[in-house]
Parts: structure tokens; C-alpha cells; sequence
């Protein structure tokens, strides 16, 4: 798993806390079979300046390896596709429940390390290939990326570091 995957898997992982069903990736078919709305979660992009990891933060000492690392930063917008399915009758105002879930949870209990810059929803439509409502929604989030390079200079990996608002 990248530290990209990590972000995805971390914001993922809020919703589902929040009692949002959400997830990754699935199959066509795994859509219809689900009991109530769901939400899948995907990176759209994430763009920092200046690109790399450039922004010289220090060393620390990395005692499982018996070795200092040194530590990159920067800071990143990482926007979030939050594509909302849900079936039924009442499908459309399921997605529109979900949509203020997520806004509340995403303001007041944001994965750490991400906090939100804006929330966008588009027009909820029904998919008659699938018999879903479906309604696209995305989150900007700034976020702190951190990277870790060996005594040569190698990144081993990033995460997301700081604050989300809580």
C-alpha cells in the first residue's frame, strides 16, 4: 500500500467510524448488493508545492534500525471523490442523509491530519444501468505530508501529519 492509498484508507476509515457504510474500491456487481446507501471513497488528486520532498524538517532517531532519518515535508491539497450510491424508493433522499453525514463528520471529526477546505455535491440522478441513485460528491482537505529518507537520502515513506479539526 502507497502512503496515497494510506489518505484514502484514512478518510475511508473516519466515515465508517461515523456509521457512514463506506469503501476503497469494489466490483460493478457490489453496488446492488449492498443494504442501504454506501459511499466510495477515492483520491482525485493531490497537488503540493514546490514539488518533492524538499522542505528540510530534521532528523530523529529510528530506534527499531538502530539508525537516524531524516525528515521531508510539505503541504498538499488532497482532493477526495465521495461517490454516493443508494437503492430504493427513498434512494434519493438517502443520498442526501449520507451528504449531510459526511459534512458534519468531515467538520467536526476529520481524519487527523486532514482538515477540510471545502465540500462540493452535485445534482443526485438515477442510474438506470445499475437501479441506483447515485450523487457525486468530493472533499478538499489540506493536509501535512511527511517523508522519511535513510542516511543515503532514499524516501522509505510518507504519511499525513498535523491536525484536523476537531
Amino acid at each position: 500500500m502507497t502512503g496515497l492509498d494510506t489518505i484514502r484508507e484514512c478518510m475511508t476509515d473516519c466515515l465508517v467510524r461515523a456509521g457512514v457504510q463506506a469503501v476503497t474500491a469494489w466490483n460493478k456487481g457490489d453496488k446492488t448488493r449492498r443494504e442501504g446507501p454506501v459511499v466510495a471513497v477515492t483520491l482525485r488528486s493531490c497537488r503540493g508545492e514546490p514539488s518533492g520532498f524538499r522542505d528540510y524538517l530534521g532528523e530523529r532517531y529510528n530506534a527499531d534500525l538502530g539508525r537516524w532519518e531524516e525528515l521531508y515535508g510539505k503541504r498538499a491539497k488532497v482532493t477526495f471523490g465521495l461517490e454516493i450510491y443508494s437503492a430504493g424508493r427513498d434512494g434519493a433522499a438517502q443520498c442526501q442523509t449520507v451528504f449531510d453525514q459526511i459534512a458534519n463528520t468531515l467538520q467536526n471529526e476529520a481524519p487527523a491530519g486532514l482538515a477540510l477546505a471545502e465540500l462540493f455535491r452535485g445534482e443526485t440522478e438515477y442510474d438506470r444501468e445499475t437501479g441506483l441513485f447515485h450523487c457525486p460528491a468530493q472533499a478538499v482537505c489540506d493536509a501535512y505530508l511527511y517523508a522519511v529518507a535513510d542516511e543515503g537520502g532514499t524516501f522509505l515513506d510518507f504519511e499525513v501529519r498535523g491536525e484536523g479539526k476537531r
